[in-house]
């Protein structure tokens, strides 16, 4: 179809000063909305961190850094008296019993699907694992109150008890009596709840590795053992320890699960099977009747799980970029 050059010449020159002009201003309006976006999520952070602060302060000039090692809970004793060891050991014994089941057999999974599975079978375990994500904590809660706890405290308590009766350090650790609320509970729950996170992630990073590597790893012998050992996890580690710590700042601040099972006792033992408590679940348990300083120091338990959970965070990114960098070289 011919134009008379005449209209597009005199056309021209005006429909492209109007066009560069509706770039740009779509250009900088998209540039603003994208920035602010970007700045009100620091906004937010902030927000949150001064406003624990501010809450906490009564508590902080009340106790000061004894707070951190004082295991006594009391605040209905006159004056108060009030300590952050109990939640805090409890926070910290329960997500690593967590992590200690659920990354091997979070890793297992992965490369069973990925290396060993059926291909008719990768799909229903792989639904499986995600409706697993999927369950609201509540009820991995409730099941654990009604259906594992009774099982743990009746069968799977004693027996261990009986195993590890009179060994050293062992015995203390494996403690009785049994009982259906206990740190060992909770974590089993945590196990269960941070699997998902750590199998997906492991499995999403593990159809990255290139099939040539594979291939020619099985071409010079190896057995898929060491393929798995040898190729798939050194190529793959910066995505698997990115995984695991997604899930461990999942256990470290679950809530409503851990509530149920764990006891809610601020009293320090040796066996994880006896109750305890955790940071999340005491300020759960104890924040709607609370008041005063009482209230101030659930706030500073807030305040010392968001430290503890952002230096598990930086450690981790600290981490990722020394495997990245030995990586690149």
């Amino acid at each position: 179809m011919a134009v008379q050059s005449d209209v597009v010449d005199d056309a021209g020159p005006y429909d492209r000063a109007r066009a560069l002009s509706a770039f740009k201003l779509g250009d900088v309006t998209f540039y603003w909305i994208t920035r602010l976006s970007a700045i009100s999520v620091l906004l937010i952070l902030g927000g949150i961190i001064i406003s624990l602060i501010i809450g906490a302060f009564p508590a902080m000039k009340e106790f000061g850094i004894s707070f951190l090692w004082t295991q006594r809970w009391a605040p209905s004793a006159d004056p108060p008296v009030l300590g952050a060891l109990g939640p805090i050991y409890g926070t910290l014994v329960t997500s690593f019993i967590a992590m200690l089941i659920a990354i091997p057999v979070g890793l297992g999974i992965a490369i069973f699907l990925t290396e060993l599975c059926p291909q008719w079978l990768r799909r229903p375990i792989g639904m499986a694992i995600e409706l697993l994500a999927g369950i609201p904590s509540i009820i991995y809660g409730m099941w654990g109150f009604f259906v594992l706890g009774p099982f743990l405290a009746n069968s799977f308590q004693p027996f261990m008890i009986k195993v590890f009766d009179g060994v050293p350090v062992l015995g203390s650790i494996f403690a009785g009596p049994p009982s259906y609320l206990s740190l060992f509970n909770a974590a089993l729950i945590l196990a269960i709840m941070v699997l998902p996170f750590i199998t997906s992630i492991s499995v999403d990073v593990f159809k990255t590795v290139p099939p040539v590597l594979k291939e020619a790893a099985y071409g010079v012998g190896c057995t898929t053992w060491e393929v798995v050992r040898s190729v798939v996890i050194p190529y793959t580690r910066v995505g698997v320890i990115g995984g695991i710590m997604l899930a461990l700042g999942r256990a470290l601040g679950e809530t409503m699960a851990v509530t149920f099972i764990i006891g809610n006792s601020f009293r320090i033992s040796g066996s994880i099977f006896a109750p305890g408590t955790t940071i999340s679940a005491a300020i759960a348990s104890e924040f709607a009747e609370s008041d005063g300083l009482h209230q101030s120091g659930l706030i500073l338990l807030g305040l010392l799980l968001f430290v503890l959970t952002f230096f598990v965070l930086a450690a981790a990114r600290l981490m990722l970029m020394r495997l990245e960098k030995k990586a690149g070289n």
